[in-house]
């Protein structure tokens, strides 16, 4: 079962749909117990970083996550999800994220439009199963005006180039994240997808 949790603040629907292509097995819960069980977890979102934790932190989700991710289990965060999984934000002031991957979450800074919005190339940084049939110079949309700053380059898998590197997909064992909106980047971003389902089930059969 792959729980997607609810916290108030996310595109859930269409996440849960772009994941139903796949499979059935989809449940979206604000219910820690039901994550804690679950095979995998998706943390979708769209907000501010600050809200999001207080609402994940009232729910009692915060350990749900950390449990699901001591087992071994994986974890996709996607958009505001991702900034998530980082160890602070510097949006709205200071915040403290999950801390299940070191690094912090920065805002833009410059003349440039902001938010990036739109579509934007994946440059691939090393090779991961969750890349399996996806290139370099393939699109994805993007919708963001922060960008995460990992403390260790190898959790980066692949970016994108707005005024400068932008990290676009990041994994640290069985904790992965997209910054872009997969449930909307078309065929790339529903292989994305799938590949995420496939890493769920090798480990639920290990």
């Amino acid at each position: 079962m792959i729980a997607v949790i609810d916290y108030g603040m996310g595109n859930l629907r269409s996440v849960e749909k772009a994941l139903r292509t796949f499979t059935s097995d989809i449940v979206v819960t604000g219910d820690p117990e039901l994550v804690r069980t679950a095979d995998a977890a998706v943390l979708p979102g769209v907000g501010a970083f600050g809200d999001a934790m207080t609402n994940l932190t009232a729910q009692g989700m915060v350990p749900a996550i950390h449990e699901l991710v001591r087992a071994g289990k994986p974890l996709l965060g996607i958009c505001l999800g991702m900034q998530l999984l980082f160890t602070s934000s510097e949006e709205h002031g200071l915040h403290a994220g999950l801390d299940l991957i070191p690094g912090s979450v920065k805002r833009f800074q410059g003349s440039f439009k902001i938010p990036h919005i739109g579509w934007n190339r994946l440059a691939l940084q090393r090779a991961d199963r969750l890349l399996t049939a996806v290139e370099s110079g393939d699109y994805v949309y993007w919708v963001h005006s922060l960008y995460v700053e990992p403390e260790r380059r190898d959790v980066i898998l692949a970016t994108t180039d707005y005024h400068g590197e932008v990290p676009g997909i990041v994994a640290d064992r069985n904790v992965f994240g997209m910054q872009f909106h997969p449930e909307k980047s078309s065929r790339v971003g529903l292989q994305l997808l799938d590949n995420f389902l496939r890493v769920a089930e090798e480990g639920a059969k290990a």
